[in-house]
């Protein structure tokens, strides 16, 4: 494997003068890092999004601090060029480039992608093909870079995987160290790259989709998923920090030169999440919990706060108002950031927690607006999803905070639940009005402002590795017309819905749930000008419909089908932790309208202890 010796584009005055926002690959920001281009290891962190969006991604800075504390390592950062950068480029025959010394993308050893969301597939294939590198990595000669991908959605990533020489399973700090110890032990003994990828095989974590035959009924259903290559897995079990106290975190952080979605630092308060709603992804494939120490998180506020210039500071993590010290954490924060004018910005809170104190205090210097996620309108429906929060907790939640001085909130919903009728529909109305006729009740003088209610509705994604990853996703249709029978209860009073839009939330789906026979599917997309999917204005579902049926796909058959039980997964190789039992039994107990416990309150045996750290570890104690 020979690394490709590349001069640094340059990029023409008149090119950055014709874009929308030319700070988006000027690079040179406060905090970023520069080293000798001769160091051995070059590693590009791509993120497949625009500029502003790929900064405010806790991730990125996070592995981008990590490779850039090893001496033989210069990561640099690369984002998804904006239609009119992407135009002026292949017109004037620029290839992609790096932020740090706009290096070509083809002149690095390692090209790391983070998939966030699957509607970015597309945006991949585009910066491989403007980086001049083959799109399938079994097409790649050794003088290419070997492209890895992470993240959450590489948990499931088969419809992309052919692009893939590697990808990496889980939490990936001690991962990413053992890679690059093995390829720079590999650069110096030398090898080919089929000899790297076997080794690379060998470390708990790595998954090498091209070692991995996939066969099928004659009914499209998946026969067998099986090594191809002697010593190779046969099930790649995830990879996870145990003490996150340890865990490498930036002590100076990037400052970006113009203005992001998420302006501001962030501290990370813990991974995983103890509540085990049945819908979310995320709350089962970063199990078990894990949370950093208050002596910790201050000491990384300060080191933040005095390297940025921030004033604002984020808390983040699946569920914040569940960190078990949540109000000491914020008193000290308090204390230290307060005098300078710097303030706490809250996610997203639980309802069955919500502190009008905490919020009092993170609003001393400014006052946010209040987030909170229902999910469902009923408290039949928030059973089968084990939302475990009553309709009490939402309206006493709103009336504290009403009391408090705030005048509005944004509610989340999802439409398209499994057992969902048009009753729990209404039930958002209803909740809703309820919220309205508190806020009414109040004395005039202390309704200042007019109420603000905003109500958000998700089209219902099955995801893998969930207790629902056997259901049918909800025809389009059918969610159409419960949003139409929602906005038809909330206009009279007077509160605004917002839906994701249908047709992308399938396309979604599809992938979500997909095999590798999709990844045609996404290769004609992007030849078809599919790329920034994930944004209303440039998702075409006709074409993503020609495009799957030039390939002999239908997009049913994926999303709008429900699973057996004893059906093969395409993504049944991949090893979370918590057990295809445990999720049988989850699902079993929706159906019954059942609640599972919180993992604080009782184990359920979910599998996760075989990693022996956080929570599980303080059960078996």
């Amino acid at each position: 494997m020979n690394r490709i010796q590349a001069a640094a584009v340059k990029l023409p005055r008149h090119l950055l003068q014709a874009v929308e926002k030319p700070a988006r690959y000027a690079g040179g920001e406060w905090n970023s890092v520069e080293k000798n281009e001769a160091v051995p290891v070059r590693f590009a962190f791509c993120f497949p999004d625009l500029y502003e969006i790929g900064m405010s991604n806790l991730a990125l800075r996070i592995i981008y601090y990590q490779l850039n504390q090893r001496q033989d390592t210069w990561c640099e950062r690369v984002f998804a060029p904006w239609t009119d950068m992407e135009k002026g480029m292949r017109e004037l025959g620029l290839p992609l480039f790096s932020l740090e010394s706009k290096t070509p993308l083809s002149a690095f050893d390692f090209i790391g992608f983070t998939l966030q969301y699957e509607l970015s597939y597309t945006n991949i294939l585009n910066m491989l093909d403007l980086g001049g590198i083959s799109l399938r990595a079994a097409d790649r000669g050794e003088d290419e870079p070997l492209v890895i991908a992470g993240g959450p959605v590489a948990f499931h990533c088969e419809p992309i995987a052919d692009a893939f020489d590697l990808v990496l399973l889980g939490e990936t700090e001690q991962l990413l160290d053992e890679l690059l110890d093995a390829y720079t032990s590999f650069q110096k003994k030398g090898g080919s790259r089929q000899a790297f990828l076997l080794r690379a095989a060998s470390i708990e974590g790595v998954y090498v989709p091209r070692f991995y035959t996939v066969l099928y009924h004659e009914t499209g259903l998946i026969r067998e998923i099986t090594p191809n290559q002697p010593g190779v897995p046969s099930v790649i079990r995830k990879r996870l920090v145990k003490d996150l106290d340890q865990a490498p975190f930036p002590d100076k952080d990037l400052v970006p030169n113009t203005e992001i979605v998420h302006d501001r630092m962030f501290l990370e308060l813990m991974r995983g999440c103890p509540r085990g709603c049945r819908f979310c992804q995320a709350g089962m494939i970063y199990r078990p919990l894990r949370q950093k120490s208050v002596d910790v998180l201050a000491r990384q506020a300060d080191d933040l706060e005095m390297e940025t210039g921030y004033d604002e500071l984020g808390m983040l993590s699946l569920s914040t108002s569940d960190y078990q010290k949540l109000g000491e954490l914020t008193d000290e924060l308090l204390c230290r950031m307060t005098p300078r004018m710097t303030s706490l910005s809250l996610p997203s809170l639980r309802l069955d927690s919500f502190n009008l104190e905490l919020m009092e205090k993170a609003s001393r210097t400014r006052k946010s607006g209040l987030t909170f996620a229902p999910e469902a309108g009923t408290q039949r429906l928030r059973n089968v999803i084990n939302k475990q929060i009553e309709t009490e907790d939402l309206l006493e939640a709103m009336r504290l905070a009403f009391e408090g001085g705030w005048s509005g909130a944004k509610l989340y919903f999802m439409l398209g639940l499994p057992t969902e009728t048009m009753d729990d529909v209404r039930g958002i109305a209803s909740l809703t009005g309820a919220i309205r006729d508190l806020y009414l009740k109040l004395p005039r003088e202390k309704r200042r402002r007019r109420l603000i209610l905003n109500v958000s509705a998700a089209y219902f994604i099955p995801k893998p590795f969930t207790p629902f990853q056997w259901v049918a996703q909800e025809d389009p249709e059918l969610v159409w017309e419960k949003i139409s029978l929602l906005r038809e209860l909330l206009r009279p009073q007077g509160i605004k819905l917002q839906w994701h839009a249908l047709k992308s939330s399938r396309v979604e789906a599809v992938l979500a749930r997909g095999d590798r026979r999709l990844f045609n599917v996404l290769v004609a997309a992007w030849q078809k000008g599919q790329t920034f999917s994930a944004w209303d204005d440039r998702f075409d579902n006709a074409v993503w419909q020609q495009c799957f049926q030039e390939a002999g796909l239908d997009p049913d058959f994926y999303a709008g089908r429900a699973r057996g039980q004893d059906e093969q997964l395409p993504w049944d190789h991949i090893d979370i932790g918590v057990s295809r039992r445990f999720l049988q039994r989850e699902y079993e107990k929706a159906l019954a309208g059942e609640q599972t416990p919180e993992c604080r309150v009782a184990c359920t045996a979910c599998g996760a202890a075989c990693f022996e750290g956080g929570i599980c570890l303080e059960h078996n104690h």
